[in-house]
């Protein structure tokens, strides 16, 4: 089957799952959460990816105080940031972010900068110069808050971005966003992404003359 090809003018990368294989560090530190909340451990895993830690604990105990969600959100965030043990790259990621270092792209994530610095680091993956972490949206992904945010700094339209993404949350961002969307790894495959990919070892970037980006995508 021949490669899908998506030409894009910007494209906007989530970092956990999508960059950076982070599922260790955040299956112990939202573990650890939910027992000490009385909820079952599993359940919690399934809606933690892709969303800011205030927003997840706002589905999982709806009736607790934001403040109170809040407040674990800056414990989490630095239990997170302290432990990066794990961590690494997602299969292609170093080649792909060498590919793209010249063309516009940005990250857009639900870490804040610290997190976001820790993990980049830890996975030895190059920090974009344009991103848009939690400190700078009001609202968590799935809100499309981000991803515009991410398209406005590139200054390009949301139908000329490409957004890479990994989870229900993401995913849903994007396209709300009027983004095309790259689903990658297990959790995108069953989202229904515009195209899904196991990992980034199947997108090759090609920088076209008249100044896009084309992505050639071997489909999961």
């Amino acid at each position: 089957m021949p490669p899908t090809v998506l030409t894009a003018r910007a494209l906007l990368l989530d970092m956990d799952g999508t960059l950076v294989n982070s599922d260790a560090v955040v299956e112990r530190c939202w573990r650890r959460w939910a027992v000490e909340h009385g909820l079952d451990p599993e359940a919690a895993l399934k809606v933690v990816h892709g969303r800011q830690g205030y927003a997840t604990m706002a589905v999982l105990l709806p009736d607790r105080p934001v403040e109170e969600n809040h407040a674990d959100n800056r414990v989490m965030l630095a239990e997170e940031t302290a432990d990066v043990e794990g961590v690494v790259p997602i299969g292609g990621a170093p080649a792909f972010m060498a590919a793209i270092a010249e063309l516009p792209h940005a990250l857009v994530t639900s870490a804040d900068t610290a997190l976001a610095t820790a993990r980049m680091g830890a996975a030895a993956l190059p920090m974009p110069a344009v991103r848009v972490t939690a400190e700078q949206v009001g609202a968590s992904k799935p809100d499309p808050e981000g991803f515009l945010k991410g398209a406005a700094e590139l200054g390009f339209d949301a139908a000329d971005c490409v957004v890479f993404e990994d989870s229900e949350a993401g995913i849903a961002a994007g396209r709300a966003a009027g983004m095309r969307v790259v689903g990658v790894g297990p959790r995108a495959a069953a989202l229904a992404p515009d195209v899904h990919v196991e990992d980034l070892t199947r997108v090759r970037v090609e920088a076209a003359a008249d100044g896009s980006i084309r992505l050639h995508i071997d489909a999961a």
